[in-house]
Formats: structure tokens, sequence, C-alpha cells
């Protein structure tokens, strides 16, 4: 998707197919109570795939994309910042607007729930995890936006100022871990933990040509990082280790290990490959677009579905079972995505306006 100077990167549009994919397997397989697949299984057989069976970190991938994106949409420009927050509006809000409306509608006609209730929840939603469907990260990132001019001024000053958000942020987390016992809480759901995945998606794109084509330097870290998870998942993972929320140090650094390596991953990709518009990366790329669309929408669908398969068609507790359905419905949620983007979202990206401005 063209961003409002025109720009279109496609294989940035390909790391969002996957972040939603993640995500997408971890709600398929697991829900929120380990079902269909319980949360006790690992994948031994293949352990990269312990990124897709913790799937939850395709948010973090999510969160570093943004930062490189902006720090490279805003490499050697200023920025108008109203026009940025009205292009991000206008990005965002019309579908979040609607999900938010469908929401509260299933709530009241199916549950019977007070709308009132619902009504301050959502308004919660502007400094509290508390939107529905995903929303809760929209919510983060609004926040992010929020204090992006600073950002942007700490790399005006030095490319390894970004630096000093990140160590910031472990010893806030670390003082709260001290002082409530767990971190996990605010490490995944808000900006405490989310801001080191900003920064060092900005930060690292500051050194992209020195990650340029350093493909055994780069696959190590990868395999590094999915060794890391496997272990991780094997502890018990996100619900498990030991419980929820955890009460496990990890909590205060994991933001930062998937930000530096997703980081390190994403300049990587952008960086060494040229991908082609046409044929499967342009079908990739596609979902990719759409992918904000997916995101949002799935929830009203992926657990009746993977319920649906694993109750009628057959037993789907195994992991390697549910995966490859999973692949099949997510397909499936490519021509909602596309018929959200064209009819939701794209009327609205016409009105925005140009905010990056060369220097």
């Amino acid at each position: 998707m063209r961003s409002s100077s025109g720009e279109h990167y496609i294989a940035l549009d390909h790391i969002r197919a996957l972040a939603a994919f993640m995500v997408f397997t971890w709600h398929f397989t697991h829900a929120g109570t380990g079902y269909p697949v319980p949360f006790e299984y690992v994948p031994s057989a293949f352990f990269p795939l312990a990124l897709l069976d913790e799937g939850h970190t395709g948010v973090a991938l999510f969160m570093t994309l943004s930062g490189y994106l902006f720090a490279k949409l805003l490499d050697g420009k200023i920025i108008n910042y109203k026009a940025f927050l009205w292009n991000r509006a206008l990005r965002l809000l019309p579908l979040l607007v609607v999900i938010i409306l469908i929401a509260g509608i299933q709530m009241y006609v199916i549950s019977g729930k007070n709308l009132y209730s619902y009504a301050f929840t959502i308004l919660k939603g502007l400094y509290k995890p508390s939107l529905p469907n995903g929303g809760w990260s929209i919510t983060v990132e609004f926040h992010y936006y929020l204090i992006l001019p600073i950002f942007l001024w700490m790399l005006k000053k030095s490319k390894y100022l970004p630096l000093v958000i990140v160590v910031t942020a472990i010893f806030l987390r670390l003082f709260l871990f001290q002082e409530k016992g767990q971190i996990q809480s605010l490490a995944y759901w808000t900006l405490i933990g989310r801001i080191d995945q900003f920064a060092l998606g900005m930060l690292v794109f500051q050194f992209r040509s020195i990650i340029a084509n350093r493909h055994s330097l780069i696959i190590g870290c990868l395999i590094s990082f999915c060794l890391f998870y496997w272990y991780f998942d094997h502890k018990g993972g996100f619900y498990q280790y030991p419980s929820y929320p955890s009460t496990n140090l990890l909590w205060v650094f994991m933001p930062a290990i998937e930000g530096i390596i997703y980081a390190l991953g994403i300049a990587w990709y952008d960086n060494s490959f040229s991908p082609r518009t046409t044929g499967i990366s342009r079908f990739i790329g596609y979902i990719g677009a759409y992918s904000y669309s997916i995101y949002l929408f799935h929830f009203f669908v992926v657990f009746k579905a993977a319920r649906f398969v694993h109750e009628q068609i057959m037993d789907i507790s195994n992991f390697n079972i549910a995966l490859l359905w999973s692949a099949m419905c997510f397909i499936l949620m490519i021509p909602i995505g596309h018929l959200s983007f064209q009819f939701i979202e794209a009327p609205f990206l016409k009105f925005r306006r140009r905010y990056a401005i060369a220097l």
C-alpha cells in the first residue's frame, strides 16, 4: 500500500503479512484457553514453529515494523505533525469505528450486555488496552504517535539516542516488576513494553547499510531467536511460564529481545532483497496491504472456525494439523480483508495530506 508520499515498499508488506499470519495462527490454535491445541504443546521436530505456536509475538513484529517504517518515511525530512496525525486518523479510525460498532451490536444482541458500560470501555481505550478485537494495539500505536516528535528529535541529535529510551524502559519495567511482582501485563499490553520495539525499529533503520547482505549474521540471529522462543515455549510460553500474568523476570527484557531481532530481520530483508511485484510476491504483498483489516476482522471468525473444524470435521489438537487448517482459514480471510480495504479504508485515504517535507 502506498504512503501519502506515493512510496510503496512491497518487502514491508511481506513482513506485515507474516505478522498477521502469526497472530491469526496463535488465535486459531490456542484461543485464550488452550483449545483446540493445548498450551503444553511444543514443536520439537522443527523448532522455528515455536514462533507460530507463540504467535502473539506477531504483535511485536507489527510494532517494530511501525518504528522502522516511520524512520524510513521521515529519513532526511521534517514532519508536519498535524498532517501526520490527520493521516494516521484517516488510516486507522474508519475501520476501528466499524469494528467497535459491530462488536457492540454483537454484545447487545447475543449477550444482552449494557451498551453504556461498553461505551465507557471504549472511552477507556484512549489510555487502556480495552478496545475490542485487538484494538488495544491501536491504543499503543496512538501513544507512540504522541511521542514520535521526541523520537525524531533524538535521531537528529544522534542516531544512538533511541537506545536511551530502550534502557530507560528496561529499568522502568525492572522497578515495576519489583513493586508489583509481575510485569507481563504492562510489557505486553502497553507502551511501557512496546516502546522498545518502536525505538529499536527506528534505531536499526539508521544502520541499514551495515545490515544489508549480512546474510550469515542475520540468519544466525534469527535461528538463535527461534531457539530462544522454542525454549520459552517449552517452559510454558505466554500463559504458563509459570502462570498468567507471569512472575518471571524474563518479561522485563522480552520486548527488547523481540524488538532488536525483528528490527534486524526487517532491515536485512528490506535492504538485501528486491521482491518482485508479480506472482506470489505480489499476492503476499496484497495480504500485507490488507493486514489491518484481517487483523481486526479475524476475531469475529477465527475462534468459531477452529471450533467448527475441531468438532465437525477432524481432530486438530495436534499443532501441525491445526497449522495447516490455520493457513487455509487465513487464506479465506483475504477476500474479507480486500472488501474491507476497498470499501471501508480506501475511501478515506484520498483525503490524506503530505506530512513528510524534504529538507
